[in-house]
């Protein structure tokens, strides 16, 4: 018994996130030229910083294609894990990129040369503006968890952006041109930490582990305290996408006719939608009792026998 439950969203979604990654990629360009400008590594950080953003983007708008595509004789789940594959080289490239952030800002702060703040102070001012307008689109463009995050990382780049000024500042009121390299160093922690994290996550949905949030021995009462539910065992919970989540179980009930156990079969989809989001389900009835209560391989009652 299967429930596959898709959600397509709108074109409204797709154009935000287009005209997101169009103005991300100039910002970044202007990152990179005033950087070198101004000698400023922390602009130069700041120009990963948001290319992170710019991959987060391009990977939402990427899964709002993938959305679309049905599942195939060959593809029958869809095309979600593409997404979660792409979400995995992208974190790896972020952690690679906040390393070379640590080894230049180490290396200057070691001789700290001159870094023209002023600069600084208006390329980020511009930052704070361009990733406020952006965050501000993806927040009225829908709350679908895909595009949350991609208006959360937008909302980091904004605050980070805003620390550059406050750095522009104090190297202009101190004149210690080493508060620059301290900054990066910063931002470096921030995008190593956003990696590591996109990191456990995807590797997480690829080893089909429990989604976060989710806790098994939860689901498995929410289930028990349906009316005619027994037992339950054999239960697992997985993630097919990052945001698609499936479950598969045994569930013994009395031996009653399929129309009595269609109200139970009823009763806890809605209850695995509602409480943990879970709409793809494969749930198998039984009433004999199972030798193996997890990991049901064999019941007692061999006429009844079944495999999984």
């Amino acid at each position: 018994m299967h429930v596959h439950g898709s959600h397509s969203p709108g074109e409204k979604t797709s154009r935000v996130l287009r005209i997101s990654l169009v103005v991300t990629l100039a910002y970044i360009v202007l990152l990179v030229v005033a950087g070198i400008r101004a000698h400023s590594l922390a602009l130069l950080s700041e120009a990963g910083h948001n290319l992170s953003d710019f991959f987060a983007l391009m990977l939402s708008l990427f899964a709002v294609y993938l959305e679309s595509r049905p599942p195939s004789s060959t593809k029958t789940y869809g095309y979600h894990r593409a997404g979660v594959l792409a979400a995995l080289v992208n974190a790896v490239s972020l952690v690679a990129v906040s390393f070379l952030i640590f080894y230049e800002a180490f290396r200057r702060m070691r001789n700290p040369g001159e870094v023209h703040a002023k600069v600084m102070i208006i390329v980020a001012a511009a930052g704070v503006l361009m990733n406020g307008v952006i965050a501000l689109f993806l927040y009225r463009a829908g709350r679908d968890v895909n595009i949350r995050s991609a208006f959360l990382h937008e909302i980091g780049d904004t605050v980070s952006t805003a620390a550059v000024i406050a750095g522009g500042w104090a190297i202009l009121a101190t004149g210690q041109f080493w508060i620059d390299s301290a900054l990066s160093l910063a931002i470096g922690v921030l995008i190593l930490w956003s990696g590591f994290g996109i990191v456990r996550e995807t590797l997480n949905i690829l080893l089909e582990g429990t989604p976060r949030g989710v806790r098994l021995e939860r689901v498995e009462t929410a289930i028990r305290a349906i009316d005619g539910v027994n037992d339950v065992h054999d239960l697992h919970v997985w993630s097919i996408g990052s945001e698609t989540r499936a479950l598969s179980c045994h569930i013994s009930i009395a031996d009653i006719p399929p129309s009595a156990s269609e109200r139970i079969l009823r009763e806890v989809k809605e209850c695995l939608h509602h409480d943990f989001r879970i709409d793809h389900t494969t749930i198998q009835f039984e009433h004999v009792i199972c030798e193996v209560a997890h990991g049901c391989v064999i019941p007692v009652a061999e006429e009844q026998g079944h495999s999984h």
